[in-house]
């Protein structure tokens, strides 16, 4: 695999950058304004009795995955372990995805809303778990050798890009990518090592960025040439991976304690510095970071245009890749704060959305 170093040029956001943070309206988010909704409850509003977290949110923001514990959700989780759950903000219906095994990290929903993916264990493996929204249904466990990673999702939920471990104990691995319709697989890297490999898939599932875990480097591989390139950070930084945007437009990466996007097009990046960054929106223009500094907000989205920040939450919270909708309407994360809406009191983490405009 040919590999092209590209060199890049730095802009720097000042820490500094305006913040405007939203008007707050709790309780339930509508088109009407801004305000902050909570995900984790039953089709009829009910609280859920236990702890709920690692959200994911649909392009439009229409709909959110999510894993809890909670047991008083639906009507049909007879189990113990932690499930997968889809809440659809337009009809308040929240539906369990059928899964034989309990979620490792996040569960990922594809851009459309159709589909639901999870890496989960099965027996002493893991694997990928692929669920159809619209009826709750498991349509196919995915994952070759010992076992896959965290999965990422093209917005049609037909390609799936994995980190993919062979050998018992694991000694190497591989980026891939897998259409479950055509049932095909395309091979992006392989290392002869298990130091963390995690891809990211864009929408039209044309690009992957993915980590050298070992290397510390970020690359991007284009899956109509099949050419790869990077690494994007340069060759002087030690990379990790966070996000590559929907469009294909902008790759996050964290080194050291800062945040960079990378921009495809010009080679260039933007660095926030002395923060993490978490996820970017589908367009690539906002950027959804947790601040190092333990004294301010737990999370902010920032407009990457504009440099200008507004506070998604001031209490301890936490979120994960494909938190933002499109447009950096929408921010999905969970927290276990009391006070973020009304009326919660059962004790436990619970998933929040909050909408901007």
């Amino acid at each position: 695999m040919s590999t092209a170093v590209v060199v890049c040029a730095v802009t720097a956001v000042l820490p500094g950058a305006a913040s405007a943070e939203p008007m707050t309206v709790p309780g339930v988010a509508s088109d009407s304004g801004a305000g902050v909704e909570r995900i984790s409850v039953a089709t009829d509003g009910t609280q859920g009795d236990g702890d709920s977290a690692g959200a994911t949110i649909t392009t439009d923001g229409r709909r959110i995955a999510f894993s809890s514990s909670a047991k008083n959700l639906t009507s049909a989780n007879p189990v113990t372990w932690e499930r997968v759950f889809v809440r659809d903000r337009w009809t308040s219906q929240t539906t369990l995805m059928s899964t034989t095994a309990p979620p490792i990290q996040r569960p990922v929903i594809s851009g459309d809303g159709q589909y639901v993916a999870l890496w989960g264990l099965l027996f002493r493996d893991t694997k990928v778990f692929l669920s159809q929204v619209s009826s709750g249904s498991t349509i196919g466990v995915n994952c070759p050798g010992l076992g896959c990673g965290q999965p990422s999702l093209s917005a049609d939920g037909r390609s799936i890009a994995q980190a993919a471990t062979f050998n018992r104990p694991p000694s190497r691995q591989r980026i891939e990518v897998r259409d479950w319709r055509t049932d095909t697989t395309e091979t992006v890297a392989e290392f002869g090592h298990t130091v963390s490999a995690r891809p990211s898939i864009s929408g039209d599932g044309r690009f992957v960025a993915y980590q050298d875990g070992r290397a510390e480097d970020v690359f991007v591989w284009d899956r109509t040439d099949g050419t790869s390139s990077g690494p994007v950070e340069g060759p002087s930084k030690a990379a990790t991976l966070v996000q590559l945007s929907k469009d294909g437009s902008k790759v996050v990466y964290l080194s050291g304690s800062d945040t960079y996007i990378h921009d495809e097009s010009s080679g260039s990046d933007q660095v926030v510095p002395n923060a993490r960054g978490v996820a970017i929106d589908p367009t690539g223009r906002h950027l959804l970071y947790a601040p190092h500094d333990a004294n301010g907000p737990s999370l902010v989205l920032r407009d990457l245009e504009t440099g200008t920040d507004a506070i998604v939450s001031n209490q301890p919270a936490s979120a994960g890749t494909d938190a933002v909708s499109a447009g950096g309407r929408d921010v999905v994360f969970h927290s276990t704060a009391d006070d973020i809406v009304p009326g919660d009191t059962n004790g436990k983490s619970d998933v929040f959305v909050r909408r901007f405009h």
